[in-house]
């Protein structure tokens, strides 16, 4: 039997988890973050993975601080692992991906080389890309760089949010985790050189980059709004409140006004942009629930010709 240690922490993860152990590849050891504090009542709770190994009965549960740790690295030495599979975990060092027979490869959510780094999914929608997909590669020190294996593209719907395409990536990122290992297993997994000159990056969103862009075109405002929905989430201010908008569409009728200005409100809410303007189909004020737009309006005061910055 193929010894397997799964490393991974988030619900993205569980998924590829979920979908080895149905198919028999069931891991000796799960490697996953420290138990953390976590939602509003900050309590300590496990990641998802964790959860998810207890569910199993996988009895091997390693929660490092850091990968880094010879104590570690001696812990997943011991442990004699055929194939080593990372999903949506930390960057590991060579004394441990080298730790495994056949290799040590890690799920990515982009057509590599394309979108390289912590935020392939929202990068690809905030560019307002058509399609994306999952890579799986052998580990190589610099990150997201290794041979690869397998791809699997998918498409991405003009008004699919970032939430949108994570679901069904995860579901797809599932289904070719576990033909990698049969792949590895049966020895026909020979990693393929990336091409170096179509590599792009997709560096992790930061807060500070999520204010709307009114003055840009509709078509860039759309793909802000949906590219950080639901986390961090595009947000606006109105008067003292900041407004979050979670899911919008590019009006295609002859809407116009100074970039920011709030052109309709009956039942619908439009918003000029720098060229064109957008229709806002979900948002939250503050010490709010987020909302569809007409409920949002019915409790909330905004009328025609506010600015909105």
């Amino acid at each position: 039997m193929t010894r397997i240690i799964f490393m991974g922490t988030p619900d993205f993860a569980v998924a590829s988890l979920d979908r080895l152990v149905a198919s028999d590849y069931r891991p000796v050891a799960v490697v996953t973050a420290p138990d953390r504090q976590r939602g509003r009542g900050r309590k300590i709770s496990p990641s998802s993975v964790k959860e998810a190994a207890v569910r199993y009965g996988i009895e091997s549960i390693l929660q490092p601080e850091s990968v880094r740790d010879e104590s570690f690295e001696l812990d997943i030495k011991k442990l004699n692992a055929d194939i080593i599979v990372v999903v949506a975990f930390k960057i590991l060092p060579p004394a441990v991906f080298t730790a495994s027979r056949l290799g040590t490869f890690n799920l990515h959510g982009s057509l590599l080389p394309a979108y390289r780094g912590a935020a392939p999914i929202h990068r690809a929608v905030m560019d307002g890309a058509d399609e994306t997909g999952v890579t799986t590669f052998f580990l190589q020190e610099k990150v997201d760089t290794g041979n690869i294996i397998m791809k699997r593209s998918m498409s991405i719907g003009m008004d699919e949010t970032t939430g949108d395409v994570y679901a069904r990536m995860m579901i797809l990122g599932a289904e070719v985790v576990v033909e990698t290992v049969k792949m590895i297993e049966g020895g026909s997994a020979i990693g393929k050189p990336q091409d170096e000159t179509k590599a792009t990056p997709a560096p992790k969103v930061f807060s500070t980059e999520a204010r709307i862009p009114w003055n840009a075109d509709a078509y860039h405002v759309h793909n802000h709004i949906r590219g950080l929905s639901p986390f961090p989430g595009a947000f606006t201010i109105h008067g003292e409140n900041r407004l979050k908008m979670y899911r919008s569409a590019v009006c295609t009728g002859s809407d116009s006004g100074k970039p920011g200005t709030v052109i309709r409100v009956d039942g619908v809410l439009i918003i000029a942009c720098g060229n064109g303007a957008v229709e806002i189909t979900e948002l939250q004020a503050p010490g709010k629930r987020r909302m569809e737009t007409q409920q949002f309006l019915s409790g909330y005061e905004i009328g025609v010709g506010d600015v909105i910055v």
